[in-house]
Parts: structure tokens; sequence; C-alpha cells
């Protein structure tokens, strides 16, 4: 935001505000939502542009899912791209190559509806208004599909509003703010929070760190953030990670770092990729900090596997030697259309960089744990030095880079 729109939205939320803005004009905003629009895309001050895009807010929060729809039909409808303009502009260029003809074309190839998220993104919470709007659009898709067209706009919008550079990274602790200690709670989304202890046994014990990023724009909302242990060893449990009676780890003893846990807050941010900046920051961040560490480790999920053992009518009663087995080719022999890991966890990691280092049976043993994986959980390992390269290595040819573990495991299964 401006300077100007900071101080704008300062006036407005006091009483200096209340008395300023009760101008005559400003009084007899429209009720009626399509009249709203107009009146938020013909203001071209700033004070009656903010007041009007915030009035037009509120109608649309207050609209129920059918109403909704039919809003979003009527703006298609009315401020879509100019087909005409965007021909003309396209012939003139084709005719004489200027910086002017090519704005003309850029200006005329995005629907006027694109410069109204725009508009109402300068509102006070107008970026978070936004995430929760497209958050419910993408509840709505399936009833409407034209709300696709938004769906795609607004998170054109959001991946450069919402780009690595502009994000803050912070660490939650047991001091953090309890409205964002309740948001934490809820958005967790790998191995649920139970209570206000279980969430202390994650943040205060020395051995235990916990990181979000939260962009300036909307600072009481996390965007995603990651659980890290601080151990001697690499887990095979996640109980050895989240139990709340435990001993914890002298420092002088710790030389590896566990991410066990991560978790994206935002459903209307979906298709905008945090979590691999995350986990390169903190890493960075704790290796500046704990210089005993050696080691960077995932304790992840398996999310997709059942389902896929199901796919391949594997028995349900299979023994571990041969679940192992399954396991093994699951993770190193693709059945998707575009060769990469079956896995999605697989994906996220291995397109970090980082090597599938082993593969643990009985991991997870909660109903979550076995529904969705049988019990098991793995480790990818970080290492930083080569993270770079895995990188580009693993989207030039899809291949999974695993430990000599693995291999040796392999060969042991008799896996081709």
């Amino acid at each position: 935001m401006s300077i100007f729109q900071n101080l704008i939205s300062s006036i407005k939320g006091g009483a200096l505000g209340s008395r300023y803005f009760r101008t005559k004009d400003l009084d007899n905003l429209p009720q009626d939502i399509n009249e709203a629009v107009e009146s938020v895309m013909s203001k071209s001050g700033e004070v009656s542009a903010l007041v009007y895009a915030e009035n037009l807010f509120n109608l649309i929060e207050g609209l129920n899912d059918k109403q909704f729809i039919s809003f979003f039909n009527t703006l298609s409808e009315k401020y879509d791209i100019d087909s005409d303009s965007l021909s003309k502009a396209s012939i003139e260029y084709s005719k004489n190559k200027t910086q002017e003809n090519l704005e003309k074309i850029t200006q005329s190839s995005e629907p006027e509806w694109v410069e109204l998220f725009r508009r109402l993104n300068t509102v006070p919470e107008g970026t978070l208004k936004l995430v929760k709007l497209r958050e419910r659009i993408r509840l709505l898709e399936k009833e409407s599909p034209k709300l696709a067209f938004f769906d795609a706009a607004l998170l054109n919008l959001f991946k450069h509003w919402f780009n690595p550079s502009f994000l803050v990274l912070k660490r939650i602790d047991w001091s953090t703010p309890a409205s964002i200690l309740e948001k934490i709670i809820a958005y967790e989304a790998v191995h649920e929070i139970n209570s206000w202890s279980d969430l202390r046994s994650r943040l205060e014990p020395e051995d235990r760190r916990c990181f979000a990023f939260f962009h300036p724009l909307i600072p009481n909302e996390p965007l995603i953030f990651v659980e890290v242990a601080l151990t001697n060893s690499m887990p095979k449990k996640i109980d050895q990670v989240i139990k709340i009676d435990r001993n914890v780890i002298p420092e002088n003893d710790i030389n590896t770092a566990v991410f066990y846990s991560i978790s994206s807050c935002q459903d209307g941010l979906s298709g905008i990729s945090f979590g691999n900046f995350l986990i390169k920051e903190v890493v960075h961040k704790l290796k500046r900090k704990n210089e005993g560490l050696e080691r960077f480790v995932t304790l992840s999920p398996v999310p997709g596997f059942v389902k896929w053992l199901k796919e391949k009518s594997v028995s349900e009663n299979i023994d571990e030697e041969d679940l192992l087995k399954q396991a093994i080719i699951y993770f190193l022999h693709s059945d998707r259309e575009d060769g990469f890991p079956n896995d999605p966890v697989a994906r996220f990691h291995l397109g970090n960089g980082a090597r599938l280092e082993r593969i643990n049976l009985n991991a997870d043993i909660s109903l979550k744990g076995m529904h969705q994986s049988k019990g098991i959980m793995v480790n990818y390992l970080y290492e930083v030095n080569l993270l770079e390269n895995n990188h580009e290595l693993f989207f030039q040819t899809k291949e999974v880079q695993y430990s000599q573990r693995i291999k040796n495991l392999s060969k042991k299964l008799q896996i081709q």
C-alpha cells in the first residue's frame, strides 16, 4: 500500500475518519451491488475510491452462494475484454512496433474486472479479503465453471503480491500472541495439535522450533509454517518427536534438525509455493544459530500410499516385508503421465533438492497414519551443498535421488 493509502486507512479507522468521510456524497453509498461496481470503477480520487471499494466488498461478502455466482457472471459479461479494442491494438502494433502500441495491447488483453480486484486490494485488510474471496470462488467453481477465470486472475495477481522477497520469516514460540497460536492449532494439517499442552510441547522446549512466513499486509495471518525438532539422531517414528512427556535434548548433543510438519494456512493462496523457500530460509537460519547442526532431514507422511495400494489391488493383509517392497516401488517407479513421483510429499521435497533417505515402517500408527500410509513415514535428507544440483537433476530427468540404504534394500527385495 502507498503511504497515502496507509494514511487514509488510519484516518478511516478513528473518530476523525468518521467525521471526515461523513460527506453528503459518501453517506449515500449504493446498496445495489452492480451500481456499487460502477462506483468503484468510475471513481478516480483516492479517498472516494477507497470508500466505494470498501462498500462493494461489504456487499460481496453479504451475498449467498447463488447471488455470489450471479454477481460474477454479470461481472464477466459487463467487464470482459473489449475484443474490438484488442484487435485494433494488435493491428496497430503489427504495423508499428512501439512501446506505446505494446502497452495498448497489454491493457486491451486484460478484462476490466482485473482492475476491480486491484482497487479492492486498497481497502483496509483488502489483501486478506481477496484471499478469502478466492477461497470462496474455489469452493463454488464446480457449480459455476466461469468462476475459473476469476480464480486464475486472482492467482496471477497473488503471485506478484506474495513474491517471496516480500515475505517475513518469524519464529513462533510460546510468547507469540494467543491469537496467532490459535491459528497454528487450527491450521496444523499434518499432526493434529490436540491441546494447549500439546502446542506448548512443540514450541517451548529449547530443542523445538516453529517458523512461519507472514506478509506485511497480513501481519496476523500465517501463510505457511514449519515445525522443527532439534535432535541427536534421525527419528524413525513420529512419537519420538511429538510426545509431550519426553526428555529435552541438551544443546551440546544436538546435531540434526528434523522438519516434521509443514502446513499451508490459506486455501485462497493455493497454487503459490511457499514451502521450498520456507525450508531453505529455516535451514540457513538454524545453521547460523546452531553450529553443531550437521544434518537436515524430514520425517514425512506418505499421504497417497494406501490409495495407490488399492489401485494396485494389493491385499489388505500384506506383511511387512511386502509392504516395504511396495513402498519402494511406489517411490521409485512412477505411474503418473508426467513421470514425476507418485507421492505429493515426495514431489515437494525431491523438487526442493532433497534425497529419499529412509523408509520407516510403523512410524505413524495413529488412525490417520494407518488410513493414509499403513503407518509408513519417510526421511528426506537435505544436504545443503547438493540442493541446487539435485533440484535441477530432478526436473531434468524426473529420477528420484535415493540413499545407498534404499539401494541395498531394493537389491535385497529384488526390485527392478
